[in-house]
């Protein structure tokens, strides 16, 4: 049986108040909370959280974009994230 590529990709926005680290799609989001280290990938049930400090990775097609954080949250809805960060 052969696998088909799953093309589904997730719609990221991570913004500080005044910066855009990253907006456009990805495959991948991994943050921190205070149960542990979590991923977000396509399809991931809704979902709201604080992030602590530490380094948010999301990884695209074609590289990873890591950028530290000093905390923030972190939304979910339908196949779209939300990050805002360093507030």
């Amino acid at each position: 049986m052969k696998h088909q590529k799953d093309d589904t990709q997730l719609r990221v926005i991570a913004r500080a108040p005044f910066q855009v680290y990253y907006e456009g799609q990805a495959r991948i989001v991994t943050a921190s909370n205070r149960i542990g280290r979590f991923d977000i990938l396509p399809g991931h049930a809704d979902f709201f959280s604080v992030i602590i400090g530490g380094d948010v990775a999301i990884q695209t097609d074609t590289e990873t974009i890591t950028f530290p954080t000093t905390g923030g949250v972190v939304g979910v809805r339908g196949d779209e994230v939300m990050l805002f960060v360093n507030m």
